[in-house]
């Protein structure tokens, strides 16, 4: 049904008695067609991700979390210095947890704690109407106190009220206002509260109605936490992001690039923290790592490595600082990427044909030490290249796939994924089909959709194997996924093209 709510009037409002003498003052109402067992299953969904209802935040951590007959009834018992509790005439205290709000912006506000309670009036008869109630309290005393990021009352409450004969209901979102605070304020034409009102029922309404249709089909933070993610990137962004933005000397959107790397680097310095310790991170390459951005942020935060691509970027002479500077002479360099199974053309050894290539194009063959961890972020013709150059070096990697490009460099359309709930799109096929390469090559394939602002969020992992490395026949699994005969062709060309740009 459409979002069409409406403010009741003063006599229409929903007698709530508050055993405290307080008024709540209900907001808005909105009819509904889904039972008290949805509305308590998406408000468990919200409560635990408040990110739902507002951007400004990140993250719920729950701090404790009872259910009855495990907390108090009575309502003179004192609260506990953790939390608050409120309770109502003819409704019974179900359930209390107590989150904390973790805000994206820490410096704008702080954390704050909150109890949320689950209320439910009990039926006499099967059949009775009965009615929900979740109360949102605020570990605050005053109106000053509050965070930017939450509506300046001492309660939330959202009410969900069920007649099981007639199998239709309604939603309300009520505030209770600090003491001496206007109450006909809340419902004044320009009012902040109104609006933010207006908006949770409107949350409440969507989940609820849509409970029985949604499936999850992405599940994030299969790696690394989601709590863990969003500090490291909430540090990453306090210590780079105005730097980065204000030094920006690209033609392209500094806030999608700046912020897609800093949630990659995020991911990336997590991953690595479980990978390895302090004295052994083995080093990375950025294949294809076009601005550099990503190898600059990395390195930066102490991570030792390097990218190269097949064209130097503006970007690159500001981010080769002393800082950036690593054991091979410099963090970011122009080289062309001719991986040696293409090179060999067939052949047992493929120095020959790097031999005959001008020496002064920087080329590299695709072979990294042992270990090193390989990088691979919208690589684009390197992107299926990925698990077979980390195979053949035996080192892990993590691709993130973006345009879809043959083994011979082609743009290309996989055939889409088997699995029917995986969607048919060009991104879900090359994402498939990258996947089916590496486990060719004997990966372990991790899949984890990154939390970064862009669609092409699904990152490959590979960090585990099936088999050992030398075991793996590479040219084997190239001539059966399309062959790499045209990867040379197009080599050749793009030598030829950057021998003109210089």
């Amino acid at each position: 049904m459409p979002y069409a709510p409406e403010q009741p009037s003063e006599d229409q409002r929903v007698a709530l008695e508050d055993t405290r003498g307080d008024e709540w003052v209900q907001m808005y109402r909105h009819a509904c067609s889904f039972p008290p067992e949805t509305f308590i299953a998406k408000m468990a969904v919200l409560i635990e991700n408040p990110n739902l209802n507002s951007s400004w935040l990140f993250r719920a951590d729950i701090i404790r979390d009872e259910r009855q007959p495990d907390i108090p009834e009575q309502p003179d018992i004192p609260e506990q210095p953790w939390s608050r509790v409120r309770h109502f005439a003819n409704y019974q205290l179900q359930r209390r947890l107590v989150r904390t709000l973790v805000p994206r912006n820490t410096r704008r506000d702080r954390p704050l704690d909150q109890t949320c309670t689950q209320h439910q009036t009990v039926q006499q008869q099967p059949g009775d109407p009965v009615s929900t109630l979740v109360v949102y309290l605020p570990h605050v005393e005053s109106a000053h106190e509050t965070p930017f990021y939450h509506p300046k009352v001492r309660g939330v409450g959202h009410l969900h009220e069920w007649d099981p004969t007639a199998g239709a209901g309604c939603v309300s979102v009520l505030f209770l206002p600090f003491a001496g605070h206007d109450q006909e304020a809340l419902k004044s034409d320009d009012s902040k509260l109104e609006r933010t009102a207006f908006h949770l029922l409107h949350i409440i309404h969507k989940h609820g109605e849509s409970g029985a249709e949604y499936v999850k089909r992405v599940h994030h933070d299969l790696v690394v936490p989601r709590a863990v993610f969003q500090d490291r990137y909430a540090a990453l962004k306090g210590r780079h992001a105005r730097r980065l933005i204000e030094s920006w000397c690209e033609q392209t959107d500094p806030a999608k690039h700046i912020f897609e790397d800093l949630g990659i680097a995020a991911f990336l310095i997590e991953l690595w923290s479980s990978m390895y310790t302090t004295n052994n991170f083995p080093g990375f390459v950025d294949i294809g790592c076009g601005n550099g951005l990503l190898v600059h942020i990395l390195n930066q935060e102490g991570y030792h490595g390097w990218g190269f691509d097949a064209r130097s970027r503006r970007s690159w002479g500001q981010y080769r600082s002393q800082s950036d500077l690593t054991a091979s002479g410099t963090s970011l360099e122009e080289r062309l990427l001719l991986p040696h199974l293409v090179a060999a053309a067939g052949d047992d050894d493929d120095v020959e044909l790097h031999d005959k290539l001008p020496a002064s194009v920087g080329i590299h063959n695709g072979r990294f030490p042992r270990g090193t961890f390989i990088v691979s972020n919208h690589a684009d013709e390197l992107t299926p290249w990925t698990p077979l150059l980390a195979v053949a070096s035996d080192c892990p990697f993590i691709s993130i796939p973006c345009c879809s490009h043959s083994l011979g460099g082609d743009k290309y359309r996989p055939p889409p994924p088997k699995d029917k709930t995986k969607g048919a799109s060009t991104y879900a096929s090359l994402v498939e089909w990258v996947a089916e390469i590496a486990e060719d090559c004997g990966w372990v394939v991790e899949t984890e959709f990154l939390r970064i602002p862009s669609t092409r969020n699904t990152a490959l992992l590979g960090r585990a194997r099936t088999t050992e490395a030398d075991s793996v026949d590479a040219r084997a699994i190239v001539a059966k996924h399309g062959g790499g005969h045209r990867y040379l062709e197009n080599f050749m060309q793009l030598l030829k093209n950057n021998a003109r740009g210089h």
